[in-house]
Formats: C-alpha cells, sequence, structure tokens
C-alpha cells in the first residue's frame, strides 16, 4: 500500500506546473474564486442559483450554456453556477476512454475541452461526476483547475460508484489523494465538493450518520490534507423540516466554507408536469428559506420537471430556472411564519449523533489497524467497509430487535420510509396481491442495479422480501457477467433490474448474451429509466427503448404493476405444471 503522505507530496509538487486558469467567470466577477465570490453574494443577502445540464455533446453543451445563461438573465434570472453531467467513462484515464461503454454525459478529453466549458458564460463552472474517486482523478483535475475551475468534485462518489469492468480501489485511492495534494496547494481556494447523496448518505437510514458522514470526509480532506470540504445535499431530503434542519446542520459543521448547491430533491418527481411542479416548489421554498434566514452559500438547483423521464432540454432548464428566481421573490413573505425551534432540536439531534457516529468510526478504524491520521488509508478503509457494515457498527441508534443488522434511525432518513411506505400500499393493491399468490418456498429473484442509484433495488427488495419470495442480491452497479453468475448460483426463477439513464438496451443485451453463453434461461425484467441516445442523435437527448428491449428478449416493466402481472405470466404456467 502507498503511504498516504507521500501521494499528497507527488500532488503538491505538481502546483508548480498546474494551476487555476482564468475563466469568464473571474473575469466578469473579480473574484478569484467561487467561494470568494459566495462570500460575498451571502453578505449581500443574494441566494444564489445552480443550473445543471445533461447534453452528450461537447459543442451543444457550450452552446447550451452561454443560451441558457443569457435567457435566464433577460428574464432576470441570474445563474451563478453551472455544473455538467459528465459521462462516466471519463473516471477511466484518456488513453483508455476509447475502449469503454459510453453513458449519456459529456466527455471531456482534453485540457481544452475543459476550457470551452469555463469560457462559455460569466458563471462558476463546477465539475463534479467521476472527477474525484476515479483513476483518472488526477488528470482531470489539472485539466479543471487549468481551466478555471475552482469546485472539484465529486467525492461521494468515491465511496459509492464503480466504473464497468474496472476494480483497482488502490489505484483509485492513490490517484484521488494526489488530486487533493494538489487542490490543497492552489494558491486559490478551490473548494472540495462532496455530494452526500451520491455518497453514502442514500444508503444510511439515520440522518445522523449522514452528518456523520460529512464529518469524516472534512476530517480527511480539511484536517488531514489541508483543502476547504464543499458539501452537497437535497436529492433524498424530501421533508422541508429535516431539509432545513440539515442544511443549519451543516452550517456548524462547515464553519464558514460556502456550501457547493443544494440539490433538487428528485425523488418527489413521481407525476406528470404539473404534479412535479408541486414538488419543485415545496422544497425550493425550503431552500430558498434556508438560506435567506442562515445564508451558507448552497446554491439552489432547481430540476427541471422532466427529469423523472429523461435528460431536459434547454428550455425546461430555462422554465425551472425562472421559476426558482420568482419563488425567491415570494418565498419572502412566508419568512415571518417559519419559527425555527423545531428546525434547531432536530439540529441539534443532528449533531450530537454526528459526532459520536464520526468518533465512533474513528475509534473502530484505529482498533482495527488503520492509521487514521494517513487520508489515503483512511479513504480505503471508509470505501472497503460500506455504508451499511458502518450504520450498522457505529450508528448512533438502538439495534432493531426485528430486523437484525439495522438500527432504530434517531432521525429517520425520508426516502426509506417513503420506500416502506411504498412497497406496503402496493402489497395492498391488486396487483401486489396477486404477486404474493405467486411466491412459494425455493421461489428465487435476484435484483440488482446497473448503476449506483439503488432506491429502485431497494424498493423490489422490499417488496419481493415481503410477499414471499427469497431475494438474492446481485449488487449495485454490478457488470452484466456478475449478475448472470449470481443468477444462476443462486439458481433463480428471475432477474430484476433497475436502471437509470442511458444504458438500458446494452447493458440487457451484455446480460442476455451472458446468460445465453451458459445456457442459462432466466427472464430478464427491467425497469427504471429505459432509454438510451441513438448513434445518430443531433440532440444528445436519450430516446425510450423498451421495444427494443422486448425484441431482446427482456421483459421492460415500467412499474411494480407490470412487473407484478409480468411475473403471473412467466410464473404461473411452471407453478400449475
Amino acid at each position: 500500500m502507498p503511504e498516504g503522505r507521500t501521494l499528497l507530496n507527488e500532488g503538491k509538487q505538481l502546483a508548480e506546473l498546474w494551476r487555476v486558469g482564468k475563466s469568464a467567470f473571474h473575469a466578469a466577477t473579480g473574484c478569484r474564486s467561487e467561494a470568494e465570490y459566495k462570500r460575498r453574494q451571502m453578505a449581500a443577502g443574494q441566494v444564489m442559483q445552480h443550473a445543471h445540464l445533461g447534453f452528450r455533446d461537447l459543442a451543444h453543451s457550450v452552446e447550451a450554456t452561454g443560451a441558457v445563461y443569457e435567457a435566464c438573465l433577460k428574464r432576470g434570472a441570474r445563474i451563478d453556477r453551472f455544473g455538467m453531467c459528465l459521462d462516466w467513462s471519463m473516471g477511466f484515464p484518456r488513453a483508455q476512454r476509447s475502449e469503454q461503454t459510453r453513458g449519456t454525459g459529456i466527455l471531456l478529453n482534453s485540457d481544452e475541452d475543459f476550457a470551452l466549458l469555463t469560457q462559455a458564460a460569466p458563471a462558476s463552472m463546477h465539475f463534479g461526476d467521476f472527477m474525484l474517486g476515479f483513476p483518472a482523478a488526477l488528470e482531470n483535475t489539472c485539466s479543471a483547475l487549468a481551466a478555471g475551475a475552482t469546485t472539484i468534485g465529486n467525492l461521494g462518489q468515491y465511496f459509492t460508484f464503480r466504473l464497468p469492468g474496472y476494480s483497482d480501489d488502490v489505484e483509485t485511492t492513490a490517484a484521488t489523494v494526489k488530486a487533493l495534494g494538489l487542490i490543497a496547494a492552489q494558491p486559490v481556494e478551490v473548494l472540495v465538493h462532496s455530494n452526500l447523496d451520491d455518497g453514502y448518505a442514500a444508503v444510511y437510514e439515520d440522518l445522523t450518520s449522514a452528518l456523520g458522514q460529512a464529518m469524516l470526509e472534512k476530517y480527511i480532506v480539511t484536517d488531514l490534507i489541508g483543502a476547504p470540504f464543499a458539501v452537497c445535499y437535497g436529492h433524498h431530503f424530501t421533508e422541508p423540516l429535516t431539509r432545513i434542519a440539515f442544511q443549519r446542520a451543516l452550517a456548524v459543521v462547515c464553519n464558514g466554507v460556502p456550501g457547493s448547491q443544494v440539490y433538487g430533491a428528485t425523488v418527489l418527481y413521481k407525476g406528470n408536469h404539473a404534479e412535479n411542479y408541486a414538488g419543485l416548489s415545496s422544497y425550493l421554498l425550503a431552500d430558498i428559506a434556508a438560506q435567506q434566514l442562515l445564508p451558507t452559500g448552497h446554491a439552489v438547483n432547481p430540476v427541471p420537471v422532466s427529469e423523472n423521464e429523461r435528460i431536459p432540454d434547454a428550455d425546461e432548464i430555462i422554465a425551472a430556472q425562472c421559476h426558482l428566481n420568482r419563488m425567491k421573490t415570494l418565498a419572502g413573505g412566508y419568512l415571518p411564519l417559519l419559527n425555527m425551534v423545531a428546525a434547531d432540536q432536530v439540529r441539534d439531534t443532528l449533531l450530537s449523533g454526528a459526532e459520536g457516529f464520526r468518533n465512533r468510526v474513528l475509534q473502530g478504524l484505529q482498533e482495527a489497524g488503520i492509521d487514521t491520521s494517513d487520508p489515503f488509508e483512511m479513504l480505503l478503509a471508509l470505501r472497503r467497509t460500506g455504508a451499511r457494515a458502518l450504520e450498522q457498527r457505529f450508528g448512533a441508534g438502538r439495534q432493531r430487535p426485528d430486523v437484525p443488522g439495522r438500527r432504530q434511525p434517531v432521525v429517520a432518513a425520508t426516502t426509506f420510509q417513503e420506500i416502506e411506505e411504498e412497497a406496503a400500499e402496493f402489497l395492498c393493491s391488486p396487483a401486489g396481491e396477486t404477486l404474493s399468490t405467486l411466491a412459494r418456498p425455493g421461489l428465487r429473484i435476484l435484483t440488482a442495479t446497473t448503476d449506483v442509484h439503488e432506491h429502485g433495488k431497494m424498493l423490489l427488495d422490499t417488496v419481493f422480501a415481503r410477499a414471499g419470495f427469497t431475494v438474492a442480491d446481485g449488487g449495485i452497479s454490478s457488470d452484466p457477467a456478475h449478475v448472470a453468475a449470481a443468477a444462476i448460483g443462486n439458481g433463480v426463477q428471475a432477474i430484476a433490474l433497475s436502471t437509470y439513464n442511458g444504458v438500458a438496451l446494452r447493458y440487457a443485451r451484455a446480460l442476455l448474451q451472458a446468460l445465453a453463453q451458459e445456457d442459462a434461461e432466466i427472464p430478464v425484467l427491467i425497469g427504471g429509466r429505459l432509454n438510451e441516445i441513438p448513434a445518430a442523435s443531433n440532440t444528445s437527448l436519450p430516446v425510450d427503448v423498451s421495444g427494443e428491449l422486448q425484441e431482446l428478449g427482456a421483459f421492460p416493466c415500467l412499474d411494480l404493476d407490470a412487473a407484478s402481472l409480468c411475473l403471473k405470466q412467466l410464473l404461473q404456467p411452471a407453478a400449475e405444471a
């Protein structure tokens, strides 16, 4: 194993060659860094806006960035920062990317590619996904700094995201520590961004564990490495009280370092566009009020209401930003009605539980022989332990006697409550009752995901287990060959696969081929975002591939009702025989 201090020094020495360059943001604002700009805006009482773009084509992304900025500005909405959905293949070193499967994001293969984006609009450009936490972390960080980026992430992905067909966590950790050393050695303040919801916070059932994770990451980034740590949260915070309380707790934890952004609670988007606007307004009101009452520098991110269907286009991004801008004006009228006593009680509970979680984790790692003063050892130990094991061993809540291996949350993550409620509601429906009648001893279903987004899998696990099936775990971000081997090894009668944007068709094709090579006729049900970007697309937007999935021999299922009907057709004849 390499030594963390040696890796840090290697990264810091590169600061003589790689320094923060000039961007359109620097020229327009006169600020040396995004952190400096945010402190200025916070002092002026401004609630900042973040826009996220997800187009695959670089030229289209550059054009759209400028167009979205100008269109919003004309309507009085200033976008303070942009983020880009970078392609997962960017996690690989550039020399290896041509051999990898492309996703739906942008691929930046040169310093010039990064600079095209930082020059596209006079707003700060944030590079998050598939930067830190991957084997190309150092290479990508050099380019981002040279292009003028002063917020780089996403450290949260280091803990949970896995590149297809790649498993060298030592190389990944070493590259990340070197990149963090380079960031810490910059002559200007460069924020290390971590989206907690992309990391272990998405798996923890207790928000005290999620806040404790932020404390652990800050300990590594700031105390051991010397870089400022900026937290992002929000995807899974659907309830206003805990959403605001978590923001107020972060104000204590981060102690003056501005947050990067608070992300939209996209799990609220479960209906059509009109219904999703209710969810958008709900979390925006909470986020705006939180920043007006206690500024923490988190730019507010209004996710377009089409996001639960596909990658939003430029007009939808503009509409969401203008909606946010109008909400900022209206939110002021609600402030006199808001009493923060309840939120601050939850804040104090979060802080107390999180501090205990952090201390117990550090003590446990020390007792296990981990050098907790070495950032390399700390990162690798946390990653290899895993979120569920960390919470089970060191969480704040009492052990649950009814569910071995789980604790009673002190401050429950609302996502898990909603999964439990959704599962119970479905099982009481006709489709749920049908599913329960199919279950019998020895009948096994394997669940897996194509990527890190595992809430769909959590719902499937809960529903199938309560219905009476034996559920085999095919893993998170599992390669098709692994899923096929696990399905065959566990003797399952069906595979239930949850997927996200842009990989449904190619993943299903690879999985079916892996099963065919072993002469295994196991039906594959696939749900989630069943889309991909056509090879000849000139819009960078994915299209539905349900028909192509059926032609392959997979069974696309848009919801649990469809999955229940499909399993009835597949399993009932076998039971009757």
